[in-house]
């Protein structure tokens, strides 16, 4: 293995920066005409995969431009180290090829990454094929370096934007049926938990998916996510603002380790583990509904007497079933009669002003597993037409539902619209004949006007509408312009 110096290594990591894109943006520079002088590119979902989503949450934009786009490192290195890296791997890639350094000298001569970025606040709910942001260079030497962000700025800005926006997705869910039970909305920001990360592609996923659940929903297992949050949104945040948070909880290896014919005495170990607050408990390890109809009953005065609440955790089987009941089980049975129901039966609880059933505040329960939208909605409408109140329940959201998508669920896309070349503006546009239609492009200079209440896309915009535009620069030569914190954004995103 080879050991490097250290300012080798400085040099190599430094040149790698250089070549986070797409393999073939590599020869663009020689590519664009001559007297390119600038490039103007916009960043917008353009379709949706999932019918009736007819918007986009933008987020993420401050964390790519705060982790991605710092190039101090770069410039203050030694240019020569740096270019022969660059030229090392370039050419180990491509082969001896003549796309040389000046590139990469120029911009070290200069001093600064010569970039404007425009966008719409963080948070807002952006209506399809409505860019959320513009791309254009403000130095006339570097119209090429506008595309050459293109595949860094998109991997790592439309996970973030599609988690968020199926966050919304879940919130909007449990809000209609919390108006329909009675059920208090502040309780919805636990009612949504995160319980994908183990599933995601990597951490860095995981913390790009779990900051766009963040905006909609308070509970969280995925700790690195917060970080995250305080690390690029925690400006002017409250010591004891409330990112995300969650409760003791167990596994299946806790519940196994105390054993089967234990199962009681592990309950009551819990309890004095935790003798207040809320604890949850997977239950189905052995006997799902042993549990609720015999050990539970065996705590009934335990649990009831605890300064806390007790959640319980089924795991398996059809979630409707599980938590509201089979309709096809003997009648009566456990089964037939669902967790809520049995939860109830048991420990009773109180009416809602809309009637429905709200269980004693000293019992709950969370299901996790294999939880979607669909299936959160087919246990809501289940309780509501039993007479319980939604929040009897809380969902935690898997890697199913934060994993199961790609940059084409929204079809996000980063396409120049406009060049000058000569001094000479150019509009440019693409609308592929054999295209369906998604990828035509908008067109020449762009502007977003909020027209009564609606984002729209002006093509070919006059400076006037430019001025007017709400994509108004939020990065500029290597600095930031504006900045929100997580506060902000995440009340706009609900507003």
């Amino acid at each position: 293995m080879n050991t490097l110096t250290f300012l080798e290594q400085e040099a190599k990591e430094v040149a790698v920066q250089l070549t986070y894109c797409d393999g073939y943006k590599l020869g663009h520079p020689q590519q664009y005409p001559d007297k390119t002088e600038y490039v103007q590119s916009n960043f917008t979902p353009r379709t949706t995969r999932i019918p009736g989503q007819e918007f986009v949450i933008a987020f993420g934009f401050q964390r790519f431009l705060d982790r991605y786009m710092n190039f101090d490192n770069f410039f203050a290195a030694d240019i020569d180290k740096v270019a022969d890296r660059y030229t090392r791997r370039v050419n180990g890639y491509l082969g001896p090829n003549t796309i040389g350094q000046d590139n990469v000298r120029a911009l070290h001569d200069l001093g600064y990454v010569p970039i404007r970025f425009s966008g719409v606040p963080e948070g807002t709910h952006v209506p399809l094929n409505v860019p959320m942001l513009l791309i254009e260079n403000t130095h006339p030497d570097f119209g090429w370096l506008v595309n050459f962000f293109e595949t860094l700025l998109s991997c790592e800005i439309w996970l973030p934007c599609t988690s968020a926006t199926r966050a919304y997705r879940f919130r909007e869910i449990l809000e209609r049926y919390a108006v329909k039970t009675g059920s208090p909305v502040e309780f919805i920001d636990w009612q949504g938990h995160d319980f994908s990360m183990r599933g995601m592609a990597g951490l860095d996923a995981a913390k790009l998916s779990g900051m766009g659940h963040l905006l909609f929903f308070t509970g969280t297992d995925t700790i690195p996510a917060i970080d995250d949050v305080e690390d690029y949104y925690g400006e002017g945040l409250a010591d004891d603002y409330l990112i995300g948070g969650s409760v003791p909880a167990t596994e299946h290896s806790v519940m196994c380790a105390g054993g089967e014919l234990s199962e009681l005495e592990t309950f009551r170990r819990l309890f004095n583990i935790y003798p207040t607050g809320i604890v949850s408990v997977v239950s189905d390890t052995w006997d799902y509904f042993n549990v609720l109809t015999n050990i539970l009953h065996e705590l009934h005065d335990e649990v009831m007497e605890r300064d806390g609440k007790l959640v319980v955790r089924p795991d398996s089987g059809d979630p409707v079933k599980i938590v509201v009941g089979d309709p096809d089980a003997p009648v009566g049975s456990p089964e037939y009669r669902g967790t809520i129901e049995i939860l109830w039966d048991e420990f009773g609880g109180t009416l809602t002003e809309t009637g429905h059933k709200m269980l004693d505040s000293h019992i709950g329960c969370i299901y996790g597993d294999s939880i979607t939208e669909e299936r959160a909605e087919a246990i809501l409408e289940g309780l509501e037409a039993k007479g319980f109140a939604s929040a009897n329940m809380v969902f935690g959201v898997g890697s199913f539902t934060y994993q199961y998508v790609t940059r084409d669920t929204f079809g996000f896309a980063m396409k120049a619209t406009w060049a000058q070349i000569d001094g000479v503006g150019h509009d440019l546009f693409k609308d592929p004949k054999t295209d369906d239609g998604s990828k035509k492009s908008a067109k020449g200079r762009l502007a977003v006007l909020d027209v009564e209440g609606t984002l729209t896309l002006v093509n070919q915009a006059s400076a006037e509408q430019e001025a007017e535009s709400v994509l108004t620069t939020i990065w500029e030569d290597g600095k930031f312009v504006r900045r929100d914190n997580f506060e902000t954004i995440r009340s706009r995103a609900r507003a």
